[in-house]
């Protein structure tokens, strides 16, 4: 009688394992001209997806913002500054963060006393020397600008342009879809 390895066992069991693992992970295309990958499922179901031959990423809508060498130095750093400090989400303090980061940056000599954010622009050009830019677009707000948005009901809305977005009391990607009063700047 010949002799097994003890090591047979193991091996027949790792093969027929190897077998079935094979058998359910199974597939093929269907015709070299066709976009269509066949499969079995985990229930033993044929199926069947669409085979990506390219990818084509999503095209960048809203580049990075433009640095603007006339515009103040010290409005960049509040920029900087007011991004370090915003929230993933917003806490609806807005103007009181913008009026943080302008102040500690040094872009204003004190601090703003307006309640509403919508009124920071008169503020900001009656008391710290801004003025407003004839920029109606948000992407094109240079960094460190400051953005006064408008609304119907409510206190609006203000935030800084920075390199990579916007910036208040939250960061954000995309400007605020509320009506845009104007963009200012010192210069």
């Amino acid at each position: 009688m010949p002799k097994t390895s003890p090591l047979a066992p193991y091996l027949i069991a790792i093969s027929a394992a190897g077998l079935l693992f094979a058998t359910a992970a199974h597939g093929q295309l269907v015709e070299p001209g066709k976009s269509q990958f066949i499969f079995k499922d985990a229930d033993g179901k044929t199926d069947s997806a669409e085979v990506v031959t390219k990818y084509a990423p999503k095209k960048i809508v809203s580049p990075l913002a433009k640095m603007d060498s006339s515009i103040d130095p010290k409005l960049r750093r509040a920029a900087t500054i007011a991004e370090e400090r915003a929230h993933a989400h917003s806490r609806e303090q807005c103007w009181h963060y913008v009026k943080g980061a302008l102040l500690a940056s040094g872009a204003v000599s004190s601090y703003p006393t307006s309640v509403y954010a919508k009124d920071a622009a008169k503020e900001l050009v009656n008391n710290y020397g801004f003025k407003k830019l004839s920029v109606r677009d948000p992407y094109n707000a240079p960094v460190g600008s400051v953005l006064v948005y408008n609304a119907n009901k409510g206190a609006g809305h203000v935030e800084i342009r920075t390199k990579s977005g916007f910036a208040s009391d939250f960061r954000s990607k995309t400007p605020s879809p509320r009506p845009l009063i104007g963009v200012y700047s010192k210069l």
